[in-house]
């Protein structure tokens, strides 16, 4: 998996950077809006509402503000009803899959302009299923390896994580969906400190990029994170770590 625990390190500390820039606090509120909608209005009993309050906390979103966006969700039709979540599949330079999470008012308008960002940046946009099929849902925690051991992770053993691996300074702790939340908190109990934490999709297999090609395809993949429907981006690269600190600096 190299470069991919580098690649989540990178991202996280990006978005959090331009949200307190103000940047995204509307995808921030919007992802909070939709887990509330789905799952109720109480943190402690929805984990993807928990995530993204912890998310938009950590971009230092004001209370008030996830407060209404919780509100906004839990009400009866309204704004919350017209959102869609939508799962876009296409290709990107050297024949990488992607798959881009989007949370849209108007899917039309948001397949256009993924469309046309993919076209763009070295990529094409795909049909449904052409590559969702390499990704499994999962959680995914990083941790800086060089201030911890595998022994001080074993709290995530216990609260279910499937998996613990070391690669490029880090420990990246993997979990099914269910058990995300209960290994965070474990990981949180037990004194460590996290560099991210994320839902994402993770690759089963991956495809070697070479530097040339990878400053391409983290172009296309930040051109579509600037998109204001988008939520989340992946894709099944494999880049060194050394590469990724030069492409995406």
């Amino acid at each position: 998996m190299s470069g991919h625990s580098k690649w989540a390190s990178i991202k996280h500390k990006k978005a959090v950077v331009d949200s307190r820039r103000g940047a995204q606090f509307s995808k921030l509120t919007r992802a909070i809006t939709v887990a509330a909608r789905d799952g109720g209005g109480d943190p402690d009993g929805n984990a993807a509402l928990e995530n993204a309050v912890r998310k938009a906390r950590e971009a230092s979103m004001p209370k008030d503000n996830i407060e209404r966006a919780i509100a906004k969700g839990t009400g009866e039709g309204g704004e919350a009803d017209a959102i869609e979540a939508v799962l876009y599949e296409g290709y990107g330079p050297g024949g990488v899959a992607v798959l881009v999470e989007a949370l849209t008012e108007n899917r039309n308008r948001t397949s256009a302009d993924v469309r046309h960002v993919f076209s763009k940046n070295g990529g094409s946009l795909g049909e449904p299923g052409s590559v969702a099929y390499l990704f499994d849902k999962k959680g995914t925690i990083v941790i800086d390896s060089s201030r911890y051991s595998e022994d001080d992770l074993m709290a995530a053993v216990e609260a279910g994580a499937e998996d613990i691996s070391s690669d490029e300074g880090v420990f990246e702790v993997v979990a099914e969906p269910a058990d995300f939340t209960p290994v965070r908190r474990a990981l949180e109990t037990a004194g460590v400190e996290i560099e991210s934490a994320e839902m994402d999709y993770r690759a089963s297999s991956l495809v070697p990029v070479q530097e040339a090609q990878a400053r391409t395809l983290i172009g296309l993949i930040e051109k579509l994170e600037d998109n204001d429907d988008v939520s989340a981006v992946h894709a099944n690269f494999d880049v060194p770590a050394e590469v990724l600190e030069r492409v995406a600096g």
